[in-house]
Order: C-alpha cells, then sequence, then structure tokens
C-alpha cells in the first residue's frame, strides 16, 4: 500500500484533531529537527498559525506520522498548500531505514504575528499527546514578539 511519511510540529500534533482529519494516519514517534525554530507567522494577528524557520542552536520537536493518499490530500486542503504553505521534504530514519518526509512550511509571503488563544491550546495538547516541553511555544511566542518589535524598531529608523 502507498504511504508516506509525515512530519507535524503544530495543531496536527493534537491527536484528536489529526484523528478527524486525517483518519488513516497512524503516529509513529518523535523525532528533532536541528537548528530550525518555531515562529508564529501569517496576515494578521489572530490569525497566524506555526512554521519552521532555519535558526542555529534551536531543535523543533516533531511528531512522526504514517499516511496515506487520502490523508496527504486532506492535509494539503488544511494546510492551504500551495498557497499558505509549500511541501518540502527532508531525510528521515524510520526502523533503521531511510526514508524522505514531508513538511510544511509557511511561504515567504507572511509575516510575523502573533496566535488566537485557541490555537495556542490546540497545540498544546498535541505537545501533550506527544510528551513535548510546551515551553517550547512560550519560546516561539516570544520570539514572534521579538521579530515584530524589532521590525517596528527597523521601520521607525528607515523613515
Amino acid at each position: 500500500m502507498f504511504k508516506k511519511y509525515y512530519l507535524a510540529y503544530g495543531s496536527n500534533l493534537n491527536l484528536e484533531q489529526m484523528n478527524y482529519r486525517c483518519w488513516t494516519a497512524n503516529p509513529l514517534g518523535f523525532t528533532l529537527l536541528k537548528d530550525y525554530r518555531l515562529v508564529y507567522k501569517g496576515k494578521a494577528d489572530f490569525f497566524a498559525y506555526l512554521t519552521i524557520e532555519r535558526c542555529k542552536g534551536y531543535k523543533v520537536p516533531l511528531g512522526v506520522f504514517e499516511v496515506l493518499p487520502f490523508d496527504m490530500f486532506s492535509l494539503d486542503n488544511y494546510e492551504g498548500y500551495p498557497t499558505i504553505y509549500k511541501k518540502t521534504y527532508i531525510p528521515l530514519e524510520i526502523d533503521g531505514k531511510k526514508k524522505k518526509a514531508f513538511i510544511y512550511i509557511m511561504n515567504e509571503n507572511f509575516t510575523y504575528h502573533l496566535p488566537s488563544r485557541r490555537y495556542i491550546e490546540t497545540c498544546e495538547k498535541g505537545y501533550n499527546h506527544f510528551g513535548f516541553d510546551k515551553t517550547i511555544l512560550d519560546i516561539a511566542l516570544r520570539d514572534t514578539f521579538d521579530e515584530m518589535d524589532f521590525r517596528r524598531i527597523r521601520k521607525k529608523e528607515n523613515k
């Protein structure tokens, strides 16, 4: 049977939500993505979602799922692929074998914004499901706020 591997880092870690959307997806475990960090981006505050970006020294915990074509189609729709998120494949080792897994990364035309409380709570539930440290989400919020502040200061300096 055709199956692929999907890496989740945000709301799709929430197993209730994933089960509703991708009922044949099978959570296999987790891995760490080194030299990346989580941040919130979107078009406006309270309409921002997690994404990953390169950042030396950071690590992002990822849930690993085995998915079938129906799940991929559902995920593409949910993630707004290719308009909001692009799909990237990265190497992964599963049961001692090298595989490729896909992950969604927000497109470059979105900027740092604050998420809704509801979205944060959905992600926190997913972190609980996988046993991830929720302070990573706090750091993502802090880093996003710092980036927003930095950009506002730079704008004022350039006027």
